[in-house]
């Protein structure tokens, strides 16, 4: 038995496709990694299109998908499936792992690093020339279907030493770093998603660009598109860019007086 709302799991397929504009090629290296059954590794900032780039690839290869958002109390048994007591019996029901494995799904794993490393060893065998996955709770060893592809992401700033991705599992991968996108690309990305003309959207990437140089000043992490997104369309809801902008970059960014302050006054400068 399989429940595809167990533990998260997104919808199987992905029916519409997703607006994505490709940087470089990284289109053209996961058709191939698809192609070779190669595992892939996804690596860069928040908001930055990772996900958005998986759903993209899924739809263009028409394969199903299923995504695990990744956090420190995941367990191999979350991924693989368990005995549940359903309707008076007791019965096993799959796991995300172990139900994209059967149905020949990308597995995404987003956020990698903030699950434990002794759940991560689960997937070591999918991710090498074996392509099994054994079930030990089942006494069963499943051979990947063959449109299965496991895909991972996370996002360098957060490792430390606590939270890293070790070699034995990183070196199965091939890797594919993503950033924010050039300006114009980011425009052409806001101004489609946010629902806006291209000048207020090249104002929100300016403003985006600005505050990411914050980064060396005590911001955490930047601006990421999908925050410009959100303000394009509170703009195009009627508030005014400043309070669309406070909504949606400067309050998110920073609980810091001083750094809202900063933020503040790079909003005022564009707007």
């Amino acid at each position: 038995m399989t429940d595809p709302n167990l533990q998260g799991i997104s919808p199987w397929t992905v029916p519409d496709e997703p607006y994505y504009v490709s940087t470089g090629e990284e289109v053209a290296l996961f058709e191939q990694a698809a192609a070779q059954k190669i595992p892939v590794l996804l690596k860069g900032p928040t908001g930055c299109g990772k996900t958005r780039f998986v759903s993209y690839m899924a739809h263009r290869l028409g394969r199903p998908l299923v995504t695990v958002a990744c956090h420190e109390d995941l367990t191999a048994s979350d991924l693989v499936g368990r005995f549940l007591f359903v309707d008076g019996e007791t019965r096993w029901v799959d796991g995300p792992l172990t139900a994209a494995v059967r149905m020949g799904a990308i597995c995404y794993l987003d956020e990698v690093v903030e699950a434990r490393n002794d759940t991560l060893v689960v997937i070591h065998p999918l991710s090498d020339d074996r392509r099994i996955l054994p079930v030990e709770k089942r006494n069963e060893l499943l051979h990947a279907a063959d449109g299965f592809q496991l895909v991972i992401s996370y996002n360098p700033a957060y490792q430390s030493v606590m939270k890293d991705l070790k070699q034995s599992t990183r070196q199965r991968f091939v890797g594919i770093s993503f950033d924010y996108p050039e300006r114009d690309i980011e425009t052409q990305v806001v101004a489609s998603e946010g629902g806006v003309d291209e000048d207020l959207a090249s104002r929100l990437v300016r403003v985006a660009h600005r505050v990411r140089k914050l980064r060396n000043h005590g911001l955490e992490e930047g601006v990421s598109t999908r925050l410009l997104i959100y303000a394009a369309r509170l703009v195009g809801a009627g508030l005014s860019p400043e309070v669309a902008c406070r909504a949606a970059i400067v309050e998110p960014l920073s609980d810091d007086p001083d750094l809202q302050r900063s933020m503040t006054e790079v909003v005022r400068d564009f707007f």
